[in-house]
């Protein structure tokens, strides 16, 4: 049976996350991770967004080891063939994570979708944990603000006009906006500051409204759809506009 959750840290961007000290616990951090392989169920805005061509799913330890894209669909398969098996199999790992972390003094963070955005507070998954610490990405602007205290999300931008309608929605709730920019990243986006985002996500996630800026990588530098955002584009329009950037 395949193991569900890394809590190792093999992620780059859960590793960063784990290793920058936190203000925002008394405990060290230990982190959780969940990576399945996407399409269109299990990533529901992903459509809309066009960004599965930039997907990281080819990027990191699955573009050397096929073993790993092999590793993700087998969940992927579980999740389809099984829900309720594997949401027994995930409670069973988050209920032992929760005990490791508990035997040595750290505060759990999960990330369950790193390439997903299933609705995990609607399987009552973070709320059978209180004591850990959920976050993800979404680009289901429904969810914002209906998940439990402990789950927190930011919110996934794309530029594309079909995917108009879910940040008209996001953007008033004033969650953190995640945006991906290739060839430089601004210092103001959507009307709002954008920060480093590849630093920590615990930092992205409890920033408030601000934008979160991600920079484009391995398939995603070459993305022509929208989902990427072309920061000289936008300091052209700027310089046109005359605003300093």
């Amino acid at each position: 049976m395949t193991k569900l959750i890394d809590t190792r840290a093999t992620n780059t961007k859960v590793k960063k996350t784990q290793t920058k000290q936190n203000t925002y616990f008394e405990k060290p951090v230990r982190m959780a991770s969940l990576s399945m392989h996407p399409d269109p169920l299990i990533c529901a805005g992903s459509k809309a967004a066009g960004c599965m061509p930039g997907c990281l799913k080819g990027a990191g330890l699955a573009a050397v080891y096929d073993s790993v894209n092999k590793a993700r669909q087998q969940k992927t398969d579980f999740w389809h063939a099984d829900q309720v098996g594997f949401l027994a199999q995930l409670t069973r790992e988050l209920s032992n994570f929760k005990k490791l972390c508990d035997r040595n003094n750290l505060q759990g963070v999960v990330r369950l979708n790193v390439l997903s955005d299933i609705a995990w507070e609607q399987f009552g998954i973070p709320q059978a944990f209180p004591n850990l610490f959920f976050y993800d990405y979404t680009k289901r602007a429904k969810r914002l603000g209906n998940t439990p205290e402990n789950y927190k999300l930011m919110f996934s931008y794309s530029d594309r006009p079909q995917y108009q309608k879910q940040v008209s929605m996001a953007l008033p709730t004033g969650v953190p906006v995640a945006v991906v920019f290739k060839n430089r990243v601004p210092a103001e986006y959507l009307g709002r500051p954008v920060i480093d985002g590849d630093l920590s996500d615990l930092d992205n996630v409890m920033s408030g409204p601000v934008v979160v800026g991600l920079t484009a990588k391995g398939p995603a530098k070459k993305d022509q759809t929208g989902f990427v955002v072309d920061g000289n584009r936008i300091a052209s329009l700027a310089s046109w506009c005359g605003i300093n950037f």
